[in-house]
């Protein structure tokens, strides 16, 4: 969980109750927010998943009171399913008690410009994003800004309260995922001169609805120009009031669901009206809610498409496989070098690299256990193709420092490699970290080519790896088959894997 100074973070269960004096006049509104919600039904635990996210949201909405539903981002990928259809069954799942507001996430980019455009297109929200333009910097059909929600008695200002929300996507999303050439400003510059615009039109309140890094949260946290803060991106639930600001996130795949009950409260003092608020926090576990009866109708009829085709067994491990996001972003593990030498047998490379954020499956395969379809698509959900570049050394060691910049953050970028090996020491600073490069059994050569096996997210640029953006293309994506096929063909063709652990990457 988040700990951010001088905040409060609230435990699940707990509220805060506690309200100043009372004022003349009262609106009450509550927020609901989710985001990262990328399963349609949790298989780990008895939280999270689409049916039990539209049960809160139903229950929320037939109290019938004054309720902003929002989504702060990362829903169309990566999944399972997502892989065939680019986030169709995500969008049909979400519109059964769709969110009042979206804020696209960068996982909406995951399958191109054009189909996050077509999959916006089909959901029964209002979509925000101040931030995201076309190439020419024109605004997005179908996007917006801003808007203006007023609750109460409209026509008695002393009756009513002006909520002015500005949406912000990830402003790296170019390098996180494959939005073509859709353009992301700065997300507090963009939020300010929105923010600005929103009081002009008489906003009372300023809610910033981003999809965005801790960081960032926390400046616009800090900055104390906006009142709500409502974030996604991190995973994390986190429930924090300083008095003045609201920062809230709620826990990844609907596990907890913020919901936030605000008391506007309004009064006239010498002459001028004034509104103040206070936040009463409830942290709603999606453990103790029953599936939408409806929703679940359709998960199981996607889960039974989708077993027909995925649940065939491929071959066997015999090692144990960790797939767990702080493993495969932060050393060596068996199932990246599986991943990679799958890579690299399939295109005849003479090295592969595999960023960490690309292996999704986040668990452990004990050795002996049967791979299906199933298990390879859950790890490899993006639908990314297995490009063959030619490299020089010079590339190689700038992609290998690239990989290893953001370990302490486990950031996606981190290698997982074939065909080499290389020690990095994290306490030296990012881009001095790496030694040792030896491809086969001999040192890297800086002047020397090399076929370099990758997927066309890494290729493109993604997860920070420019360096390859002017290699030469001996493999592209028109060609290549599809990472997921390569590595599922090698399992199959081995009959039974035995990776591990074998000194490929060192760390210090």
């Amino acid at each position: 969980m988040k700990k951010l100074l001088g905040s409060m973070v609230l435990a699940a269960g707990m509220t805060i109750s506690s309200l100043p004096a009372a004022y003349a006049e009262s609106v009450d509104v509550t927020f609901l927010l989710i985001s990262d919600i990328y399963e349609m039904a949790s298989a780990k635990s008895k939280r999270g998943g689409f049916a039990r996210v539209n049960a809160i949201a139903k229950a929320e909405r037939a109290k019938g009171g004054n309720l902003v539903y929002a989504h702060a981002g990362d829903f169309l990928s990566p999944s399972l399913l997502s892989g065939f259809d680019k986030g169709e069954h995500i969008v049909d799942l979400t519109n059964v008690s769709p969110p009042d507001i979206v804020v696209p996430g960068n996982h909406e980019f995951d399958f191109g410009k054009e189909a996050f455009l077509k999959r916006i297109g089909e959901l029964k929200s209002k979509i925000l994003s101040a931030n995201l333009r076309r190439a020419d910097g024109s605004k997005v059909d179908g996007i917006d800004d801003t808007m203006m929600l007023t609750f109460g008695d409209a026509s008695d200002p002393m009756k009513s309260v002006k909520i002015g929300i500005v949406g912000l996507t990830l402003e790296d999303s170019p390098a996180l995922s494959s939005p073509g050439d859709l353009k992301f400003a700065n997300s507090m510059e963009t939020a300010n001169a929105a923010a600005k615009a929103l009081k002009e039109q008489g906003a009372d309140v300023l809610v910033a609805i981003l999809h965005e890094d801790i960081a960032i949260d926390r400046e616009f946290y800090n900055s104390g120009k906006f009142d709500f803060v409502l974030s996604g991106h991190d995973h994390d639930l986190t429930v924090n009031y300083n008095g003045r600001s609201v920062l809230a996130e709620s826990r990844a795949e609907g596990d907890l669901v913020v919901a936030i009950d605000v008391k506007f409260s309004i009064k006239e003092k010498r002459g001028k009206r004034r509104v103040k608020w206070w936040p009463n926090f409830r942290i709603i576990d999606s453990a103790t809610v029953t599936p939408d009866a409806d929703t679940l109708a359709k998960v199981k009829n996607y889960q039974a498409t989708l077993s027909k085709e995925l649940d065939v067994a491929i071959g066997k491990t015999d090692t144990e496989l960790d797939s767990r996001k702080p493993s495969v972003r932060t050393g060596e593990t068996a199932i990246g070098n599986l991943i990679a030498d799958a890579q690299r047998a399939a295109v005849g490379a003479d090295i592969a690299m595999a960023n960490g954020g690309g292996i999704r499956g986040n668990k452990i395969y004990d050795a002996g256990t049967t791979l299906t379809r199933r298990d390879i698509l859950t790890e490899l959900p993006f639908g990314n193709k297995n490009i063959l570049l030619e490299v020089d050394g010079k590339t190689v060691l700038a992609a290998l420092e690239n990989g290893v910049s953001q370990v302490e953050k486990t950031a996606g970028r981190f290698p997982q490699i074939s065909g080499m090996s290389f020690t990095f020491d994290k306490s030296k600073p990012a881009g001095s970290r790496v030694s040792n490069v030896m491809v086969g059994d001999a040192p890297l050569d800086m002047a020397k080519m090399y076929k370099l096996a990758t997927n066309d997210y890494a290729a493109g640029g993604g997860d920070g790896y420019k360096m390859f953006r002017g290699a030469k293309v001996l493999l592209d994506g028109l060609s290549a088959k599809l990472l997921a096929n390569d590595v599922m063909a090698y399992i199959r063709k081995k009959g039974s894997v035995s990776p591990k652990i074998e000194g490929r990457i060192k760390g210090m």
